[in-house]
């Protein structure tokens, strides 16, 4: 068996991680592993922690480079690629332009997909832009899903999709933490921070919230440490320039809001083990968190996980300053509602997603044998 493994960002190549390991692992399969290299920086840092190198890099990273550009050429160099292998499945991963594109390209040459992390939705296709239609599309022309958990199931049900192509496999975020947490651990940051203080790790990026968004969270994050002296930022900065702008712009003069080059999966997990709380734009922290007992305040109005935010572990707070600044003050200053949300129980997986989706993937594929 054939099997195509297709990441591009670093989210995507933490979270196949350990699809990729146990793919390895398993004598009966023929592991192939392509990166488009959408996040070409980024994503060298995740092969180095889990010990693998792609077959392929279709290197199509550029400067500014736009949607329509990035999906042009992952399909023209996915098109090289699987006219040489010939996978009998390819595995792609959420909702990136990689994602999209790649099935895209499987889809015309009629190779089957298998779609991990399928069925999130927030069901409004320009939140988060341009990932909500990236993943939507993908599952139109999956032929597997592998759906973190019930909802997630549930919203594959409501379009459709054949209920014996669905599986609830929990979220391979979760496995990838086996990896990489460790007691043993210092980065130098850290020795920046004074003793005793609470670390708040800052993470956002997307693109909808660039600009006055970004720049209203940043400002009431900045007025917020002014408030409270032990309270201390680490903001692993996104390489975009608008964000690296925006960043030095708003906290070039907050001695307690460390700028920090972007963290390989290790340092993220690791000081994310180490923090109080997360304030993010993103997708996967969102599901790493729980499993760190660590509160999160999701900077986005919508979120296509909202399992999070019905188990207690997550809060939609969006970039309003006031909602931003009261859900702020509220974990910094209650201890209560901090206990409440750091002990919310973890709502995506057990840490065998891969072992899941690997053992499904096989039998899969043994059957369409079968029935040839």
């Amino acid at each position: 068996m054939k099997i195509m493994t297709v990441i591009g960002t670093r989210p995507e190549g933490i979270k196949m991680a350990p699809v990729i390991k146990q793919l390895a692992s398993d004598p009966t399969i023929e592991s192939v592993v392509v990166t488009t290299g959408q996040h070409r920086e980024m994503l060298q840092t995740v092969f180095d922690v889990f010990d693998f190198q792609p077959d392929y890099d279709l290197k199509i990273m550029a400067p500014n480079q736009t949607l329509t550009q990035i999906t042009s050429k992952v399909l023209l160099g996915m098109e090289a690629v699987l006219k040489k292998e010939s996978p009998d499945l390819i595995l792609v991963h959420g909702d990136t332009s990689t994602t999209m594109a790649a099935s895209l390209s499987a889809f015309y040459h009629q190779i089957p997909i298998g779609h991990v992390e399928a069925g999130l939705r927030t069901w409004d296709k320009y939140s988060p832009f341009p990932e909500e239609m990236n993943r939507q599309l993908t599952d139109d022309m999956a032929d597997l899903y592998f759906a973190p958990t019930k909802l997630s199931q549930d919203n594959l049900l409501k379009e459709h999709h054949s209920a014996d192509q669905i599986f609830i496999t929990g979220n391979t975020a979760i496995d990838a933490l086996k990896y990489t947490v460790s007691n043993n651990y210092h980065h130098d940051v850290l020795a920046e921070v004074l003793p005793d203080s609470r670390i708040i790790l800052l993470t956002m990026h997307r693109r909808e919230n660039q600009g006055a968004p970004m720049q209203r969270v940043f400002e009431t994050i900045k007025k917020e440490v002014e408030k409270h002296p032990d309270v201390e930022v680490v903001y692993p900065v996104h390489l975009s320039p608008r964000v690296q702008q925006m960043a030095k712009q708003v906290f070039a003069d907050e001695p307690r809001v460390h700028l920090i080059a972007p963290l390989d999966v290790v340092d993220f997990h690791n000081l994310a083990a180490r923090s109080y709380l997360i304030m993010t734009d993103s997708g996967g922290v969102q599901e790493e968190a729980p499993s760190l007992n660590k509160p999160v305040l999701v900077l986005r109005d919508e979120t296509e996980r909202p399992e999070g935010v019905t188990a207690g572990t997550l809060r939609l707070v969006g970039t309003d300053p006031k909602k931003v600044g009261q859900a702020m003050e509220e974990l910094l200053d209650d201890t209560a509602i901090y206990q409440k949300m750091a002990q919310a129980p973890n709502p995506y997986g057990d840490g065998r997603a891969a072992e899941r989706i690997v053992s499904i993937c096989k039998k899969y594929l043994g059957s369409l044998v079968t029935n040839n």
